[in-house]
Protein backbone atom coordinates (compact mmCIF):
# COMPACT_ATOMS: atom_id res chain seq x y z
CA UNK A 1 0.00 0.00 0.00
CA UNK A 2 1.38 3.54 -0.71
CA UNK A 3 1.31 5.83 2.27
CA UNK A 4 0.84 9.20 1.81
CA UNK A 5 3.64 10.49 4.20
CA UNK A 6 6.01 9.12 1.64
CA UNK A 7 5.43 12.28 0.11
CA UNK A 8 7.46 14.46 2.79
CA UNK A 9 10.14 11.72 2.37
CA UNK A 10 10.72 11.46 -1.95
CA UNK A 11 9.44 14.02 -4.33
CA UNK A 12 6.37 14.18 -6.17
CA UNK A 13 7.96 12.69 -9.24
CA UNK A 14 9.19 9.32 -7.75
CA UNK A 15 5.96 9.22 -5.19
CA UNK A 16 3.92 9.62 -8.83
CA UNK A 17 6.08 6.86 -10.31
CA UNK A 18 5.23 4.55 -7.27
CA UNK A 19 1.91 5.47 -7.59
CA UNK A 20 1.26 4.46 -11.54
CA UNK A 21 3.48 1.00 -10.95
CA UNK A 22 0.93 0.83 -8.67
CA UNK A 23 -2.26 1.51 -10.62
CA UNK A 24 -0.63 -0.76 -13.60
CA UNK A 25 -0.18 -3.52 -11.28
CA UNK A 26 -4.03 -3.51 -10.03
CA UNK A 27 -4.78 -2.91 -14.01
CA UNK A 28 -3.35 -6.34 -15.03
CA UNK A 29 -4.70 -8.16 -12.06
CA UNK A 30 -7.97 -7.18 -12.74
CA UNK A 31 -7.52 -8.07 -16.87
CA UNK A 32 -6.46 -11.21 -15.60
CA UNK A 33 -9.63 -11.51 -13.58
CA UNK A 34 -11.52 -10.12 -16.11
CA UNK A 35 -10.15 -12.84 -18.62
CA UNK A 36 -10.39 -15.98 -16.26
CA UNK A 37 -13.90 -15.19 -15.46
CA UNK A 38 -14.27 -15.03 -19.14
CA UNK A 39 -12.77 -18.52 -20.16
CA UNK A 40 -14.71 -19.87 -17.11
CA UNK A 41 -18.01 -18.58 -19.56
CA UNK A 42 -16.75 -20.34 -22.11
CA UNK A 43 -15.74 -23.85 -20.40
CA UNK A 44 -19.03 -23.97 -19.51
CA UNK A 45 -20.68 -23.07 -22.50
CA UNK A 46 -18.04 -25.87 -24.51
CA UNK A 47 -19.22 -28.26 -21.81
CA UNK A 48 -23.15 -27.24 -22.92
CA UNK A 49 -22.73 -26.89 -26.77
CA UNK A 50 -20.38 -30.39 -26.67
CA UNK A 51 -23.94 -32.39 -25.56
CA UNK A 52 -24.71 -34.93 -27.76
CA UNK A 53 -27.67 -34.44 -30.54
CA UNK A 54 -27.32 -31.06 -29.80
CA UNK A 55 -27.74 -30.07 -33.52
CA UNK A 56 -30.06 -33.02 -34.77
CA UNK A 57 -32.81 -31.77 -31.34
CA UNK A 58 -32.58 -27.47 -32.49
CA UNK A 59 -31.66 -27.86 -36.18
CA UNK A 60 -28.60 -27.61 -38.77
CA UNK A 61 -28.74 -23.52 -37.95
CA UNK A 62 -28.62 -23.88 -34.42
CA UNK A 63 -25.11 -22.59 -34.27
CA UNK A 64 -26.41 -19.57 -36.81
CA UNK A 65 -29.27 -19.27 -34.64
CA UNK A 66 -27.83 -19.22 -31.02
CA UNK A 67 -25.39 -16.55 -31.81
CA UNK A 68 -27.92 -13.82 -33.33
CA UNK A 69 -29.85 -14.73 -29.88
CA UNK A 70 -26.92 -14.04 -27.79
CA UNK A 71 -25.39 -10.93 -30.08
CA UNK A 72 -29.15 -9.29 -29.51
CA UNK A 73 -29.10 -10.22 -25.70
CA UNK A 74 -25.21 -8.85 -25.12
CA UNK A 75 -24.84 -6.30 -27.53
CA UNK A 76 -21.85 -5.57 -26.02
CA UNK A 77 -20.59 -8.35 -25.29
CA UNK A 78 -17.81 -9.58 -27.86
CA UNK A 79 -17.75 -13.54 -28.57
CA UNK A 80 -20.56 -14.75 -29.84
CA UNK A 81 -19.80 -15.41 -33.25
CA UNK A 82 -21.11 -18.55 -34.57
CA UNK A 83 -17.02 -18.94 -35.43
CA UNK A 84 -16.42 -18.76 -31.40
CA UNK A 85 -19.26 -20.26 -30.45
CA UNK A 86 -17.76 -23.38 -32.56
CA UNK A 87 -14.17 -22.89 -30.53
CA UNK A 88 -15.50 -23.28 -27.45
CA UNK A 89 -17.46 -26.20 -28.16
CA UNK A 90 -13.86 -27.84 -29.77
CA UNK A 91 -11.75 -26.55 -26.73
CA UNK A 92 -14.05 -28.57 -24.37
CA UNK A 93 -14.11 -31.53 -26.54
CA UNK A 94 -10.01 -31.32 -27.16
CA UNK A 95 -9.13 -31.16 -23.51
CA UNK A 96 -11.64 -34.12 -22.86
CA UNK A 97 -9.77 -36.77 -24.74
CA UNK A 98 -7.87 -37.50 -21.36
CA UNK A 99 -9.23 -37.87 -17.92
CA UNK A 100 -6.00 -37.35 -16.40
CA UNK A 101 -3.78 -34.27 -16.04
CA UNK A 102 -6.60 -31.66 -17.90
CA UNK A 103 -9.62 -32.37 -15.53
CA UNK A 104 -7.26 -31.93 -12.29
CA UNK A 105 -5.86 -28.64 -13.82
CA UNK A 106 -9.10 -27.11 -14.65
CA UNK A 107 -10.62 -28.52 -11.67
CA UNK A 108 -8.62 -25.96 -9.95
CA UNK A 109 -10.47 -22.66 -10.00
CA UNK A 110 -7.31 -20.63 -9.95
CA UNK A 111 -5.48 -22.85 -12.30
CA UNK A 112 -2.97 -21.35 -14.69
CA UNK A 113 -5.15 -22.44 -17.44
CA UNK A 114 -7.50 -19.80 -17.18
CA UNK A 115 -5.03 -17.39 -16.59
CA UNK A 116 -4.04 -17.84 -21.09
CA UNK A 117 -5.80 -15.49 -23.38
CA UNK A 118 -8.47 -17.23 -25.37
CA UNK A 119 -6.64 -16.30 -28.84
CA UNK A 120 -3.70 -18.22 -27.58
CA UNK A 121 -5.97 -21.31 -26.42
CA UNK A 122 -7.16 -21.22 -30.29
CA UNK A 123 -4.01 -21.05 -31.78
CA UNK A 124 -3.31 -23.90 -29.40
CA UNK A 125 -5.84 -26.29 -29.89
CA UNK A 126 -5.27 -25.90 -33.67
CA UNK A 127 -1.25 -26.87 -33.46
CA UNK A 128 -1.00 -29.17 -30.63
CA UNK A 129 -2.20 -32.89 -30.86
CA UNK A 130 -2.65 -34.15 -27.47
CA UNK A 131 -3.98 -32.50 -24.17
CA UNK A 132 -0.32 -33.23 -22.96
CA UNK A 133 1.30 -30.78 -25.41
CA UNK A 134 -1.22 -28.38 -25.15
CA UNK A 135 -0.92 -27.57 -21.05
CA UNK A 136 3.14 -27.52 -22.01
CA UNK A 137 2.29 -24.53 -24.15
CA UNK A 138 0.10 -22.91 -21.84
CA UNK A 139 2.63 -24.26 -19.08
CA UNK A 140 5.91 -22.57 -20.57
CA UNK A 141 2.63 -19.03 -21.65
CA UNK A 142 2.55 -17.98 -18.11
CA UNK A 143 5.97 -18.89 -17.00
CA UNK A 144 7.73 -16.81 -19.94
CA UNK A 145 4.98 -14.18 -20.66
CA UNK A 146 4.65 -15.60 -24.03
CA UNK A 147 2.73 -12.86 -26.66
CA UNK A 148 0.72 -14.45 -29.35
CA UNK A 149 3.34 -13.39 -31.84
CA UNK A 150 6.23 -15.92 -29.41
CA UNK A 151 3.93 -18.88 -29.00
CA UNK A 152 3.55 -18.98 -32.51
CA UNK A 153 6.78 -18.98 -33.07
CA UNK A 154 7.27 -21.90 -30.66
CA UNK A 155 4.41 -23.74 -32.23
CA UNK A 156 6.24 -23.36 -35.31
CA UNK A 157 9.48 -25.12 -34.50
CA UNK A 158 7.37 -27.44 -32.28
CA UNK A 159 9.27 -26.83 -28.54
CA UNK A 160 7.12 -29.68 -27.39
CA UNK A 161 9.14 -32.64 -29.37
CA UNK A 162 11.76 -30.71 -29.33
CA UNK A 163 12.65 -30.95 -25.90
CA UNK A 164 11.14 -34.25 -25.45
CA UNK A 165 13.39 -35.74 -27.43
CA UNK A 166 16.59 -34.68 -25.76
CA UNK A 167 18.90 -37.21 -24.64
CA UNK A 168 20.63 -36.66 -21.18
CA UNK A 169 21.27 -38.12 -17.59
CA UNK A 170 19.92 -35.77 -15.45
CA UNK A 171 17.16 -37.51 -13.55
CA UNK A 172 20.50 -39.73 -12.12
CA UNK A 173 23.09 -36.91 -11.36
CA UNK A 174 20.53 -33.74 -10.69
CA UNK A 175 18.53 -33.42 -7.86
CA UNK A 176 14.65 -32.88 -8.19
CA UNK A 177 13.53 -30.23 -9.26
CA UNK A 178 16.83 -28.85 -11.01
CA UNK A 179 16.80 -32.27 -13.41
CA UNK A 180 12.93 -32.05 -14.04
CA UNK A 181 14.12 -27.91 -14.91
CA UNK A 182 17.12 -28.87 -17.13
CA UNK A 183 15.43 -31.60 -18.90
CA UNK A 184 13.03 -28.88 -20.12
CA UNK A 185 15.83 -26.37 -20.95
CA UNK A 186 17.64 -28.70 -22.85
CA UNK A 187 16.11 -28.96 -26.76
CA UNK A 188 16.78 -31.28 -29.61
CA UNK A 189 17.52 -30.35 -32.41
CA UNK A 190 18.70 -26.96 -32.25
CA UNK A 191 17.45 -25.05 -35.30
CA UNK A 192 21.10 -22.57 -36.80
CA UNK A 193 18.49 -21.69 -39.39
CA UNK A 194 20.17 -17.85 -38.69
CA UNK A 195 23.72 -19.21 -39.71
CA UNK A 196 25.06 -19.40 -43.40
CA UNK A 197 27.91 -21.45 -43.55
CA UNK A 198 30.26 -22.77 -46.59
CA UNK A 199 30.20 -26.59 -46.96
CA UNK A 200 32.75 -28.83 -45.20
CA UNK A 201 32.88 -25.86 -42.55
CA UNK A 202 35.34 -26.57 -39.39
CA UNK A 203 33.87 -26.68 -35.84
CA UNK A 204 35.99 -23.40 -35.35
CA UNK A 205 34.00 -21.36 -38.05
CA UNK A 206 30.86 -23.02 -36.80
CA UNK A 207 31.75 -21.78 -33.07
CA UNK A 208 32.54 -18.13 -34.82
CA UNK A 209 29.14 -17.72 -36.76
CA UNK A 210 27.59 -18.62 -33.28
CA UNK A 211 29.46 -16.18 -31.08
CA UNK A 212 29.15 -13.89 -33.91
CA UNK A 213 25.17 -13.95 -33.79
CA UNK A 214 25.14 -14.40 -30.18
CA UNK A 215 22.12 -12.94 -29.92
CA UNK A 216 20.31 -15.59 -32.39
CA UNK A 217 21.68 -18.09 -30.36
CA UNK A 218 20.88 -17.74 -27.27
CA UNK A 219 17.52 -16.95 -28.49
CA UNK A 220 17.49 -20.21 -29.54
CA UNK A 221 19.11 -21.77 -26.48
CA UNK A 222 16.53 -20.61 -24.57
CA UNK A 223 15.43 -18.25 -21.75
CA UNK A 224 17.76 -17.77 -18.63
CA UNK A 225 21.10 -18.40 -20.66
CA UNK A 226 23.79 -15.96 -20.20
CA UNK A 227 26.99 -16.08 -22.21
CA UNK A 228 30.41 -16.24 -20.67
CA UNK A 229 32.98 -16.78 -23.03
CA UNK A 230 34.20 -19.26 -25.71
CA UNK A 231 37.38 -20.83 -25.92
CA UNK A 232 37.10 -19.87 -21.99
CA UNK A 233 40.97 -21.32 -20.72
CA UNK A 234 40.87 -23.57 -17.63
CA UNK A 235 43.75 -25.20 -16.11
CA UNK A 236 44.14 -29.06 -15.29
CA UNK A 237 47.26 -30.13 -13.64
CA UNK A 238 50.27 -28.67 -16.17
CA UNK A 239 47.26 -28.77 -18.66
CA UNK A 240 45.61 -25.72 -20.26
CA UNK A 241 42.52 -26.77 -21.54
CA UNK A 242 39.44 -24.52 -23.61
CA UNK A 243 35.82 -24.73 -22.92
CA UNK A 244 33.88 -24.31 -26.73
CA UNK A 245 31.45 -22.37 -24.92
CA UNK A 246 30.53 -21.27 -20.99
CA UNK A 247 27.25 -20.29 -20.31
CA UNK A 248 25.92 -19.47 -16.62
CA UNK A 249 22.20 -20.20 -16.48
CA UNK A 250 20.03 -17.97 -14.24
CA UNK A 251 17.43 -20.19 -13.42
CA UNK A 252 19.05 -23.80 -12.94
CA UNK A 253 21.99 -21.64 -11.08
CA UNK A 254 25.19 -23.38 -12.67
CA UNK A 255 27.34 -23.62 -15.65
CA UNK A 256 26.67 -24.83 -18.61
CA UNK A 257 29.54 -26.33 -20.80
CA UNK A 258 28.48 -26.69 -24.28
CA UNK A 259 31.21 -28.66 -26.71
CA UNK A 260 30.52 -28.52 -30.53
CA UNK A 261 30.45 -30.70 -33.26
CA UNK A 262 30.58 -30.56 -36.80
CA UNK A 263 30.67 -34.27 -36.92
CA UNK A 264 28.23 -36.84 -35.95
CA UNK A 265 28.29 -38.11 -31.97
CA UNK A 266 30.98 -40.21 -31.07
CA UNK A 267 30.99 -42.00 -27.44
CA UNK A 268 34.62 -40.34 -26.63
CA UNK A 269 32.80 -36.87 -26.69
CA UNK A 270 31.36 -37.27 -23.18
CA UNK A 271 34.46 -38.27 -21.79
CA UNK A 272 36.05 -35.03 -22.59
CA UNK A 273 33.25 -32.94 -21.90
CA UNK A 274 32.75 -34.80 -18.62
CA UNK A 275 36.48 -33.66 -17.39
CA UNK A 276 35.42 -30.19 -17.93
CA UNK A 277 32.54 -30.17 -15.86
CA UNK A 278 34.75 -31.51 -13.29
CA UNK A 279 37.05 -28.98 -13.73
CA UNK A 280 34.55 -26.31 -13.33
CA UNK A 281 33.15 -27.86 -10.34
CA UNK A 282 36.20 -27.76 -8.85
CA UNK A 283 37.54 -24.22 -9.73
CA UNK A 284 34.51 -22.07 -10.70
CA UNK A 285 31.58 -23.46 -8.80
CA UNK A 286 30.28 -21.60 -5.92
CA UNK A 287 28.68 -23.00 -2.59
CA UNK A 288 25.47 -21.66 -3.85
CA UNK A 289 25.82 -22.99 -7.30
CA UNK A 290 24.25 -26.33 -8.27
CA UNK A 291 26.29 -28.64 -10.33
CA UNK A 292 27.38 -27.92 -13.28
CA UNK A 293 25.80 -29.46 -16.52
CA UNK A 294 27.67 -30.46 -19.88
CA UNK A 295 25.97 -30.32 -23.12
CA UNK A 296 27.11 -31.72 -26.45
CA UNK A 297 25.91 -30.03 -29.93
CA UNK A 298 26.57 -31.96 -33.18
CA UNK A 299 25.39 -32.78 -36.82
CA UNK A 300 24.02 -35.77 -36.16
CA UNK A 301 23.87 -38.22 -33.50
CA UNK A 302 22.87 -42.14 -33.49
CA UNK A 303 20.81 -42.25 -30.28
CA UNK A 304 21.71 -45.33 -29.23
CA UNK A 305 25.15 -45.07 -29.06
CA UNK A 306 24.39 -41.41 -27.09
CA UNK A 307 22.12 -43.01 -24.70
CA UNK A 308 24.99 -46.30 -23.49
CA UNK A 309 27.74 -43.41 -23.93
CA UNK A 310 25.81 -41.28 -21.01
CA UNK A 311 25.62 -44.49 -19.59
CA UNK A 312 29.01 -44.71 -18.34
CA UNK A 313 29.37 -40.74 -17.52
CA UNK A 314 29.55 -39.89 -13.72
CA UNK A 315 28.67 -36.33 -14.99
CA UNK A 316 25.08 -34.83 -15.93
CA UNK A 317 25.17 -34.10 -19.75
CA UNK A 318 23.08 -33.81 -22.34
CA UNK A 319 23.42 -34.47 -26.08
CA UNK A 320 21.62 -32.91 -29.04
CA UNK A 321 21.88 -32.20 -32.73
CA UNK A 322 21.52 -29.15 -35.00
CA UNK A 323 19.57 -28.15 -38.29
CA UNK A 324 21.97 -26.11 -40.47
CA UNK A 325 19.78 -25.38 -43.86
CA UNK A 326 22.19 -22.52 -45.54
CA UNK A 327 25.01 -23.90 -46.47
CA UNK A 328 26.98 -22.56 -49.43
CA UNK A 329 29.27 -24.60 -52.05
CA UNK A 330 33.03 -24.37 -50.76
CA UNK A 331 33.55 -22.62 -54.58
CA UNK A 332 31.49 -19.87 -54.08
CA UNK A 333 33.18 -18.40 -51.19
CA UNK A 334 36.49 -18.26 -53.29
CA UNK A 335 34.53 -16.34 -55.82
CA UNK A 336 33.02 -13.77 -53.39
CA UNK A 337 35.39 -10.61 -53.13
CA UNK A 338 36.83 -9.59 -50.18
CA UNK A 339 36.40 -6.62 -48.14
CA UNK A 340 39.72 -5.35 -48.84
CA UNK A 341 38.73 -5.37 -52.68
CA UNK A 342 35.00 -4.06 -52.35
CA UNK A 343 36.87 -0.93 -50.87
CA UNK A 344 38.98 -0.62 -53.87
CA UNK A 345 36.44 -0.92 -56.50
CA UNK A 346 34.63 2.22 -53.89
CA UNK A 347 37.56 4.08 -54.14
CA UNK A 348 38.22 3.73 -58.02
CA UNK A 349 34.52 4.35 -58.80
CA UNK A 350 34.85 7.76 -56.48
CA UNK A 351 37.76 8.47 -58.11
Amino acid sequence: MIMLEMIDNISFKEWVGHLKQHIRQSQIKAAIKVNSELLHLYWEMGYELSKPRIESTYGSSFFSNLSKELMSEFPHMKGFSKRNLYLMRQWYLFYNQSNTIVQQVVAQSDSFFFSVPWGHHCYIIARCKTPEEAIFYLNKTVENGWSRGMLLNFLDVNLYQAQRKSINNFSRYLPEPQSELAQETLKDPYNFDFLTLTEGYKERELEDALTNNITKFLLELGKGFAYVGRQYPITVGNNSLFIDLLFYHLELRCYIVIELKAVKFEAEFTGKLGLYVSAVNHQMKKATDNPTIGLVICKSKDDIIAQYSLESSSQPIGISAYELSKLMPENIKSQLPSIEEIEASLKETKE
